[in-house]
């Protein structure tokens, strides 16, 4: 495993790193598989673990506390994100700072998180959802410096709404923001545009999420797949981005190195960009973590690949089912 600065924080953290919200809201997760998948990444190298209080109503903070407590002579770091107190995602521009986030709120589940992990600090506490015009408010503001005073919390981050990676600009700008986390991946490439260029500026981390397009980047997927009515995919792949997302995904598969599959060459693109610190992947049986750790390993696409790939740049706006 390689490991990355992850920004003015110099924390140094795997280039493959863990998103839990496959733990919670998706079909599928039994607790000693997901468990024993966990453990696997951190034998592996893993020591970034990305989570949220609304994963589960806490339920994935707490696998994630428990993990913590196995391995306490690793240095992990934990990154969660409190909920907008409307409970509403994404956030919408309408949506003023007191219905997501007024002060209370943000300790009120700064300290619920911090039950949930059972640990003292939360390395990086991130907002779930954000609106840019937020940015120059003073109530946040004051909230975060609280927290961060009384020990509770050391970073802070954004989690940029869906397809919205310039809806943060400014917020970095008020200098209280350590990382941002953002949809990044060969279809989502916007990113590259405003934002990248704006976190070297002032040293901020990126965290690729959503490495595999919701699934479909990992090639598996068809037209005519399913999922049951209790799995939050259900209601994103709705048939108009089931059936665009599969054809956008097969006009990839020529490009796929031999010896090599779609989620992999995914991974690879993401981490060839050095703006990344981490890309977190979700993942929740053990043949997942061994492959996706596999790639962090500093390998790069060929040149030619990655220029190949960037033509499949896909740029969506939000919509009613994009959540």
């Amino acid at each position: 495993m390689q490991y990355r600065r992850f920004g003015r924080t110099d924390w140094q953290v795997s280039e493959i790193g863990y998103g839990m919200w496959g733990l919670a809201g998706w079909t599928g997760s039994e607790e000693d598989e997901y468990n024993a998948a966990l453990n696997r990444s951190v034998e592996l190298g893993c020591n970034f673990f990305d989570t949220a209080w609304g994963y589960g109503a806490g339920r994935s903070e707490q696998v994630l506390g428990e993990l913590v407590k196995r391995h306490a002579d690793k240095r992990l770091y934990v990154a969660t994100k409190i909920p907008p107190k409307n409970f509403k995602w994404p956030s919408k521009p309408e949506f003023t700072l007191e219905d997501c986030f007024p002060a209370a709120h943000i300790i009120e589940y700064t300290e619920k998180s911090l039950k949930n992990l059972g640990v003292e600090t939360i390395d990086l506490q991130q907002f779930h959802v954000w609106e840019d015009h937020w940015a120059q408010h003073e109530e946040w503001q004051k909230a975060v410096e609280q927290l961060t005073r009384d020990g509770k919390v050391q970073h802070w981050g954004v989690s940029v709404n869906r397809w919205e990676p310039d809806n943060v600009l400014n917020t970095l700008r008020t200098g209280h923001i350590s990382a941002v986390q953002v949809i990044y991946n060969i279809f989502d490439q916007a990113p590259e545009d405003t934002l990248f260029p704006l976190c070297r500026e002032l040293d901020v981390a990126v965290i690729a999420r959503v490495p595999f397009d919701e699934g479909t980047l990992t090639g598996t997927f068809t037209k005519n797949t399913t999922f049951p009515a209790d799995d939050w995919r259900s209601t994103y792949f709705v048939p108009e981005n089931l059936i665009s997302s599969v054809e956008h995904a097969d006009a990839l598969r020529p490009l796929i190195p031999s010896g090599m599959n779609m989620p992999e060459m995914a991974l690879r693109f993401i981490m060839n960009n050095p703006d990344v610190a981490t890309t977190i992947p979700g993942m929740r049986k053990i043949r997942n973590v061994e492959a996706n750790m596999a790639t962090g390993d500093g390998e790069k696409l060929p040149a030619s690949l990655i220029e190949s790939l960037k033509t499949h740049r896909w740029d969506r706006t939000p919509t009613s089912w994009s959540q």
